[in-house]
């Protein structure tokens, strides 16, 4: 299998923390890679070590095989987490701009610019001042720059930042494009739901560690099922009761919808017994692999470096719990 990028025991100190320990990966070219953790895990530091805006203080980087990753930024493309435009240039001006820092001449940066900018609907904007634009309006040219000079990897950070639904299904819908034209994407992320959505592989950091990854598949047939149930009702009571008789081992409740992971040995009949019994209405009950989330919850407390709660979205709480009730 060929990679496009491998990470050899890669760490990296700045004064007395450590914001990325003892890390190794091998990204297969041609897939979507998700770097999965809490704010503040190493993702975004890892990410720079990939794009030589830091060094690592031990370890070693291979880009496109290449020892020297920045011989190849090149044929990187890069969308970073603080995003900005040149407010006073044009969209057109900007996105051509972009192509030509990358080495394309202007004649062709600029029929680029225009084409990829008509493709994606943003046609009428093109002698605009990027000013006049939305926020996600404003991320669709960042990225249409990032991709501009036909990178064979991409590496795009925290991309679904900020975005409203429409714009998060337009930024999914590219990022899928992307594999389709044989590129390899790499997006961090710390709302579980779209690596969950639409990645090949996960790697899981939480606390400078790598602490899970492998392929979708891997990751949940390595962490067991779970239970996802809809109900009406207060359903504190009743879940509680769960835990009281064993039943489960954890509750992720957003409300209306939970995930529930059962006890070793549990017959998932006897839940839904107890829960009918305990009069909350049940709209739905689905026995299905555990959510990315919850996987993520239960292997960093198995770490015995607990993540707190709030470090998650809330936002991703409910949209994966509720993606069971149907």
């Amino acid at each position: 299998m060929q990679h496009a990028l491998v990470l050899d025991r890669v760490s990296k100190r700045f004064g007395d923390h450590t914001a990325v320990d003892d890390l190794s990966l091998e990204i297969p070219t041609g897939s979507i890679y998700g770097f999965i953790g809490p704010n503040g895990a190493g993702k975004t530091t890892t990410i720079r070590m990939i794009m030589s805006i830091f060094f690592p203080d031990q370890g070693t980087i291979r880009v496109l095989d290449s020892d020297d990753p920045e011989s190849v930024k090149d044929r990187l493309g890069y969308l970073p987490e603080e995003k900005g435009l040149y407010k006073s240039m044009k969209v057109h001006e900007l996105v051509s701009y972009f192509g030509q820092l990358k080495g394309l001449a202007k004649g062709q940066a600029d029929d680029r610019a225009r084409e990829l900018l008509v493709r994606y609907g943003l046609g009428d904007w093109l002698n605009k001042k990027c000013q006049t634009l939305s926020k996600g309006m404003g991320q669709k040219v960042q990225l249409l720059g990032t991709l501009l000079h036909d990178p064979e990897l991409v590496i795009l950070d925290e991309p679904f930042s900020g975005l409203d639904p429409v714009n998060m299904e337009l930024m999914r819908d590219t990022i899928l494009d992307m594999k389709r034209d044989g590129r390899t994407v790499i997006f961090s992320t710390h709302v579980m739901t779209q690596a969950e959505e639409i990645c090949d592989y996960v790697m899981m950091i939480h606390r400078s560690r790598k602490v899970l990854d492998g392929t979708m598949e891997q990751v949940r047939a390595q962490r067991g099922q779970g239970i996802r149930v809809a109900y009406e009702g207060d359903g504190r009571a009743a879940f509680d009761g769960l835990k009281t008789q064993g039943l489960v081992t954890r509750v992720n409740d957003a409300g209306k919808q939970a995930e529930l992971t059962p006890g070793e040995g549990t017959d998932p009949q006897q839940i839904l017994a107890s829960l009918v019994a305990s009069g909350l209405r049940i709209r739905h009950f689905d026995l299905r692999e555990a959510s990315l989330h919850e996987i993520f919850v239960r292997t960093v407390k198995e770490s015995g470096q607990p993540i707190a709660e709030e470090e998650l979205s809330a936002t991703d709480v409910a949209r994966k719990i509720g993606g069971g009730a149907r």
